[in-house]
């Protein structure tokens, strides 16, 4: 009974947020700035490696992961709510171990589009594991840990809260800013290798939050890897 109530409640918030990125149409724009969540809760460390026109190149070291199986959707809202459902009971302490486990930010969104309008895409989401619990995250029923390597990624900065329709205008828009550089050649090589996820979504604040939202269009690739093809 509770868990039907909880995914009414979320739907109910989805549709609210879904209706104010429409009346906010034009919200979306660069920030430029580290996210006030992050003074807040624990984020993953990252080096800046170049600071490009509406882009970001950084370096991350080793992030673990805790994510979803992909969940197949027409529409990102919808997938996201459905895995950040499953997260929230984990670190709610719904784990082998029975231990709550904190919240950290970014929640990340793996997408791989669909080869149509109306095909269902593919959506992996995954929750920042606390330093604290690394050693020996709490496994979960459908869920698996993820460890990165070391992992290059080009970032866009949006904000407000993410409709459908701003994933390929902001994607396309960080594919624009890094046409031409090095970067750019280095993902489409990353990706040719090992058929990668073709970009990741991350979002930064509570649904609840109206102030300061951030969010990024992330191109995962791997530098050593692009450079060695």
């Amino acid at each position: 009974m509770l868990s039907v109530s909880m995914n009414l409640l979320m739907m109910r918030l989805c549709l609210f947020l879904f209706l104010v990125s429409k009346l906010c149409n034009g919200y979306s724009t660069k920030l430029n700035f580290y996210p006030p969540t992050c003074q807040r809760i624990e984020c993953p460390n990252y080096d800046l490696i170049e600071s490009g026109k509406d882009y970001e190149i950084r370096r991350y070291s080793s992030p673990m992961w805790m994510s979803t199986a992909p969940i197949d959707d027409i529409s990102y809202v919808s997938a996201t709510r459905t895995g950040f459902l499953r997260l929230f009971d984990y670190i709610q302490g719904k784990t082998n171990y029975h231990e709550t486990v904190k919240m950290t930010a970014p929640v990340i969104i793996q997408v791989k589009p669909s080869d149509g309008p109306f095909c269902a895409s593919s959506f992996v989401v995954s929750f920042y594991v606390p330093k604290k619990n690394q050693p020996n995250p709490p496994p979960a029923k459908g869920l698996h840990l993820h460890k990165w390597g070391k992992t290059y990624v080009a970032v866009r900065q949006f904000s407000g809260f993410i409709a459908d329709d701003d994933l390929p205008r902001e994607a396309a828009a960080l594919s624009a800013s890094i046409a031409g550089t090095k970067w750019a050649a280095a993902i489409d090589k990353s990706h040719a290798a090992d058929n990668t996820t073709l970009y990741t979504v991350a979002g930064y604040n509570s649904p609840f939050e109206f102030k300061n939202r951030v969010n990024e269009i992330w191109f995962t690739f791997d530098l050593d890897k692009a450079l060695a093809i």
